[in-house]
């Protein structure tokens, strides 16, 4: 009972009285009263949009109720305003360009069918909703925006061969174009065969033959449709490229037959090959031996 709690408060505040609380409208018996007859004619309905507007004037209010009760095709310029009510041609000018600024009146010139040239004046009673009717009717009017031309992914790299030949390359492109034989699918381009071609040519240089190389690229190709046909190959090429083939000595051959020079025997003046030490040719050799 020692230990005091210092959250709780220190007395129960008291209650705000209706009367009293600052978010009431204090009313006052000298306040605002209606007595209202519902009109039968010659009547306009005028927004509290208007009738209670916190930028315009009184005057400016005024005057749009005004145009809001004329009836079609009535004169609405200063001049006629002027000779109507008497704050002045000057303070009537200002009132109508309030309006016009906040939406509630337009004044256009056109031309009549005799070619004379007048001003119409327009006036809304609702500017909000104008607006999103011209809005509205800019967007369906306007163009569709054209639609991003879609970037293509580059294919995976492929190996490149060490020392591609035109006829390696040849025999890679002509294996390409005839996969479609094989499967359907893999019906390639022209710009698709000739970005997989280097990495045909480079199983082809490692001693792997044109049907293993096929085989590696159409095995087991998914059931379901084939999206970038040349993407799945490029990356096949790349991923299961085999090693290069086991260095083969090349077998010795047997070295060329020795050509001895010419030479001219001393005994009958014969041109016969021989090496160095023989002097006499086959003939004269086996005369002498037999002379012996």
């Amino acid at each position: 009972m020692g230990i005091q709690n210092p959250s709780v408060p220190l007395r129960t505040p008291t209650r705000v009285a209706g009367n009293k609380h600052p978010n009431r409208v204090h009313r006052t018996a000298g306040g605002l009263e209606h007595e209202n007859t519902r009109h039968d004619t010659r009547f306009v309905v005028i927004g509290n949009h208007l009738a209670q507007h916190p930028e315009l004037s009184l005057l400016a209010i005024g005057l749009g109720t005004h145009l809001q009760s004329l009836p079609k095709g009535a004169p609405a310029d200063i001049k006629t305003l002027a000779a109507r009510f008497p704050e002045g041609a000057t303070r009537i000018a200002a009132a109508l360009r309030e309006l016009e600024a906040h939406g509630y009146l337009r004044r256009e010139r056109v031309r009549t069918p005799s070619g004379r040239i007048v001003t119409r004046t327009i006036s809304c009673n609702q500017p909000a909703a104008a607006r999103q009717r011209a809005e509205q009717t800019c967007r369906e009017s306007a163009p569709p925006a054209p639609r991003e031309k879609r970037v293509r992914k580059a294919l995976p790299a492929v190996p490149r061969p060490a020392y591609s030949g035109p006829g390696l390359l040849q025999a890679a492109v002509d294996l390409l174009a005839d996969l479609r034989r094989h499967d359907s699918r893999l019906l390639l381009s022209a710009e698709d065969t000739a970005h997989l071609a280097p990495g045909v040519a480079a199983w082809l240089e490692r001693d792997v033959t044109p049907a293993a190389v096929r085989r590696a690229l159409t095995a087991d190709l998914p059931p379901e449709g084939l999206r970038r046909p040349a993407a799945l190959l490029a990356h096949r090429l790349a991923s299961q490229l085999p090693p290069p083939a086991p260095f083969r000595a090349q077998a010795t051959t047997a070295p060329p037959p020795v050509r001895h020079p010419l030479r001219t025997c001393d005994g009958c003046d014969r041109a016969f090959r021989a090496p160095a030490p023989t002097t006499h040719c086959r003939d004269c050799r086996s005369d002498l031996q037999e002379a012996a």
